[in-house]
């Protein structure tokens, strides 16, 4: 079967600096897949460019059977891709409302709004604070912001940067625990984790990323008690 995400000796550059090389990964419809790597690695720079964020110097990104190395971003948004930047980036002056709202700009009718308020259900503290300015939120809220703001496109593909980056571990279990429930519910995910351990706990398989480079990739459960991952991300 056809991966839902085939991307193919992509090589990525800001300016004269090589950031991606050679890349060559996989996304099988109904997977989590974790990137992982060191600060630099090429991490963000591989899903800015899946989402359109980025134009690759060379190589290529298909999606669902289709060559989108080109399309702009809007596009690939309407096709099925949609992004959870690092950082969050929450519209901060906006509502919870409007930030959801906004996350649909490339839909219209009344399903935008039946899909706010499933928002809410699957992520009861945003419908406690629906009226409430975005930047006012706690980071954790902020996240589940991202997150829900995402999946308004109604994506096919999830791309998650960075979800546990500066959370209380409390609320780091939390979003790993929204992270798999979305999964279970059919959502496919590509994953940014700077905590490799948990991010491969909770995915099928793992890429690792040295200096824009793969280096060796596999069987989450496998690779987790690998001694290169275990000595090099791990702590081991």
């Amino acid at each position: 079967m056809m991966p839902l995400l085939e991307i193919e000796n992509l090589s990525v550059n800001y300016g004269a600096i090589q950031a991606v090389r050679g890349l060559s990964l996989t996304v099988e419809e109904g997977e989590v897949v974790t990137l992982i790597g060191a600060n630099g690695a090429g991490k963000t720079t591989t899903l800015r460019a899946v989402s359109r964020l980025l134009r690759p110097v060379s190589g290529s990104v298909r999606f669902a059977g289709r060559d989108i190395t080109r399309v702009p971003a809007d596009e690939a948004v309407k096709l099925g891709i949609a992004q959870s930047p690092e950082g969050r980036q929450v519209l901060a002056r906006q509502s919870v409302q409007d930030n959801l709202e906004l996350g649909a700009y490339t839909r219209s009718g009344p399903a935008v709004k039946t899909d706010v308020y499933e928002m809410y259900e699957r992520f009861p503290r945003l419908g406690e604070r629906r009226n409430q300015l975005a930047g006012t939120l706690s980071g954790g809220e902020q996240q589940m912001l991202a997150i829900a703001r995402a999946l308004m496109s109604r994506p096919r593909l999830l791309l998650l940067d960075e979800p546990s980056l500066g959370l209380a571990p409390i609320i780091v279990r939390e979003i790993f625990s929204i992270i798999r429930d979305l999964n279970a519910q059919g959502v496919t995910i590509l994953l940014v984790e700077q905590n490799a351990r948990l991010a491969m706990n909770a995915s099928h398989r793992t890429y690792v990323l040295e200096a824009g480079q793969m280096t060796f990739n596999g069987n989450s459960a496998e690779l987790v008690n690998d001694e290169r991952v275990l000595h090099a991300y791990l702590g081991g």
